[in-house]
């Protein structure tokens, strides 16, 4: 075996472990940024901290239902101590149809480098109820005590109120005063995020609705009642399906609101200066009976909103978290183009040198994270992205000692940072464009390598007459 055969072999042998350490190293280098990982958590973590300590000042998310008719019963509970005492349970007659109407205005609140939508809902809620069929609905082993009757509302948080809410008909007024009825609380998101429900009451005697205490007089009348309150609150807002037929109208000044819920709106006008959506609930729709216990009908109630949600468009930190999970993509990506610049030059490039180039790829991911915060995802990931593609491709003329490849470092790592930002932008074609894009690039990679031998066995024509500069 001749020198150039030796030669050839142990190059190939050699390039070959060498592609082994690449890979390695590629995987070594998602442990730094699983650091980076848990730096996006913590800065995520305080913006949640900052939103929480806003929204407790204004209130929080709210929720708004009623007016509703409660009407006492007694019942004796097993648990009860001594047995056979009786606790009092309310029972929940539903308005007929129900109208409410909600106008939102809005403001951003800044603190340090973190922003919360926080708003101020004027709202009018009315009820009209038909006791001469709810009644016939009532089951006949529950004694109502129609004397001690209450109109309630159901609000979000109470640190939230500008004004007393009012309960009226015509020019009477009802004082109202707190009242537990449960723990209830309105789901606004799948993640968890709630609204809680306190009730308020007031006697429908203030506001010249006769009672007695069978309801015989009650039976013959229809009333209607409505309830003004003026709430603040934070990012989101609820509105239950409260009557058997529900309409709700919302108006608000903020640019682009999430209209949703458990309903979809009927009708809805979205514009950069203000934005209105109606609903329509029938009562076949609403999920919920007319009437019953209140344990029972409330909770069902509650889990059936209508929402809008005020919330910044863009969240860098989601954004910056996704960027992340195609970390890997990154690193095997870069440090493939190294190595083929690597089998086309003859030059060796040493482990320590993929090292720096993968320490400043993870020094990307800090880049974009910091400018996210300040500037927006996009303008921090081209920020970033330019000054991490300026870097490892003048780095790429360094080690290979040519301006040709610092060129085609910097086309092709260009190239590669905005696929993986379409991927990040593109989320429902993302696995789609992903696999085709490694589909691409190990095809490639197949190619520009077909003619080594990485056993170094043999060394064929071309592998003799190649010179350093071209690829074998």
């Amino acid at each position: 075996m001749n020198a150039n055969t030796r030669q050839g072999g142990s190059l190939a042998r050699s390039m070959g472990v060498k592609l082994i350490i690449v890979g390695v190293l590629a995987l070594a280098m998602t442990v730094p940024a699983l650091i980076v990982y848990a730096l996006i958590s913590d800065r995520q973590g305080r913006a949640r901290e900052v939103e929480n300590d806003i929204q407790s000042l204004v209130g929080g998310p709210q929720a708004f239902a009623g007016p509703i008719l409660l009407v006492p019963y007694q019942v004796a509970t097993a648990s009860s101590n001594p047995p056979g005492q009786l606790a009092t349970r309310y029972y929940v007659i539903f308005p007929a149809h129900a109208n409410a109407k909600v106008n939102v205005t809005t403001e951003v609140r800044h603190r340090s480098l973190f922003h919360v939508p926080v708003y101020q809902a004027s709202t009018t809620l009315e009820s009209t109820f038909d006791l001469t069929e709810a009644l016939k609905q009532v089951p006949s082993d529950i004694g109502l005590h129609w004397d001690n009757a209450r109109l309630a509302i159901a609000t979000g948080s109470p640190r939230g109120a500008l004004t007393d809410p009012t309960l009226s008909v015509g020019t009477s007024t009802a004082a109202l005063q707190p009242v537990s009825l449960g723990d209830f609380s309105v789901k606004l998101t799948d993640e968890g995020q709630a609204a809680p429900l306190n009730f308020f009451w007031g006697k429908p005697a203030e506001l010249g609705i006769t009672t007695t205490a069978n309801g015989a007089e009650q039976l013959a009348q229809k009333f209607s009642v409505t309830a003004t309150l003026k709430f603040s609150g934070a990012q989101w807002l609820a509105v239950l399906p409260y009557g058997n037929a529900t309409e709700i109208q919302v108006h608000t000044d903020w640019p682009d609101p999430s209209f949703g819920g458990a309903f979809a709106a009927v009708t809805r006008n979205i514009s950069s200066r203000e934005s209105e959506a109606q609903w329509s609930v029938p009562f076949i729709a609403r999920g919920s009976a007319s009437q019953g216990e209140s344990e029972t009908t409330l909770g069902k109630l509650a889990s059936s909103p209508v929402t809008v949600a005020f919330s910044v468009l863009a969240d860098p930190y989601q954004s910056v978290t996704r960027s992340v999970k195609y970390a890997i993509l990154f690193f095997v990506f870069v440090f493939l183009t190294y190595f083929m610049f690597e089998v086309s030059t003859g030059q060796r490039v040493h482990p320590a040198q993929y090292i720096l180039v993968g320490v400043a790829q993870i020094v990307f991911y800090l880049l974009l994270l910091a400018f996210a915060e300040r500037v927006g995802f996009g303008w921090g990931f081209l920020i970033g992205a330019a000054a991490t593609v300026s870097l490892i491709s003048v780095y790429a003329g360094w080690v290979f000692g040519a301006d040709r490849w610092r060129l085609r470092a910097f086309v092709i790592f260009s190239l590669l940072y905005a696929m993986i930002y379409l991927l990040l932008r593109l989320e429902d074609e993302a696995l789609l464009l992903g696999s085709i894009a490694c589909f691409i690039v190990i095809a490639a990679v197949m190619y520009a390598t077909r003619h080594i031998d990485w056993y170094g066995a043999t060394t064929g024509p071309t592998a003799q007459n190649s010179s350093p500069e071209e690829p074998r």
